[in-house]
């Protein structure tokens, strides 16, 4: 039964089947968030209606999305379709029918952020030393540091657009800034690239994904707390609240 995997309240995060491009000319999926606000039967769930900047999301009748609920027993993933849109008790409301069972989401371990951040980042040597992999250390004023904007982070890794393309499975050095507890916090981290392609009509820069390696867990728990803090604010500022 689904009311064993999920609970009313749940965080949702829906992802479009169809691609899109960007503000930056990146590829991607359109995400939204929400979150579960019934369960009607086995195959029909009710689900909150995205908002972006302070207004609904409808999202379309028939139209087919990946939902991924965030539970206390971890990720559960499903295909479902719009079936109807309607408001309730001052609520938007989708109606979705469920197109495939839930299965327990494994790959993706944490919530994403969409941002636009300023970062740089720099390609480290094919054999590098065991101990440089430990710590990372560099100057910031560095001039072979290449400049990026990163486009989405998350406590497992970030994705980010460049002027250069990265060796995928290589490792690289990179620096960014986040406001996090009231202060301005800079972090110095390492990456693996798990993919680096061109971008469509932008042939001089390339998306990079990345997964963080030797990453010390209060700077994971510190970058998390960001994200949280500024999806509150987010919902905040759609409902008018903030």
């Amino acid at each position: 039964m689904i009311s064993k995997f999920v609970q009313i309240g749940n965080k949702i995060e829906i992802e479009s089947i169809k691609k899109t491009t960007g503000e930056l000319g990146e590829v991607t999926r359109k995400t939204y968030r929400s979150e579960l606000y019934d369960i009607e039967s086995e195959d029909v769930i009710k689900i909150a209606m995205p908002m972006e900047q302070s207004k609904v999301v409808l999202l379309p009748v028939d139209a087919e999305y990946s939902l991924c609920f965030y539970t206390s027993n971890g990720l559960y993933q499903c295909l479902a379709r719009v079936i109807e849109r309607y408001k309730s008790n001052n609520l938007f409301v989708l109606s979705m029918e469920l197109e495939t069972d839930l299965q327990k989401y494994q790959r993706r371990e944490y919530y994403r952020l969409n941002t636009v951040l300023d970062m740089k980042s720099k390609a480290i040597d094919e054999n590098p030393d065991k101990n440089s992999l430990e710590q990372v250390h560099f100057i910031d004023t560095d001039l072979t540091f290449d400049n990026g904007t990163m486009v989405d982070i998350s406590g497992g890794g970030a994705r980010f657009i460049s002027k250069v393309r990265y060796t995928e499975g290589s490792l690289i050095r990179f620096v960014f800034s986040l406001f996090v507890n009231g202060q301005v916090t800079e972090y110095k981290l390492l990456g693996k690239v798990l993919k680096s392609s061109p971008m469509e009509n932008r042939e001089d820069s390339f998306e990079n994904r990345i997964q963080f390696v030797n990453m010390v867990n209060d700077d994971r728990e510190s970058i998390i707390k960001y994200i949280f803090e500024e999806e509150r604010k987010m919902r905040h500022r759609e409902r008018g609240t903030f």
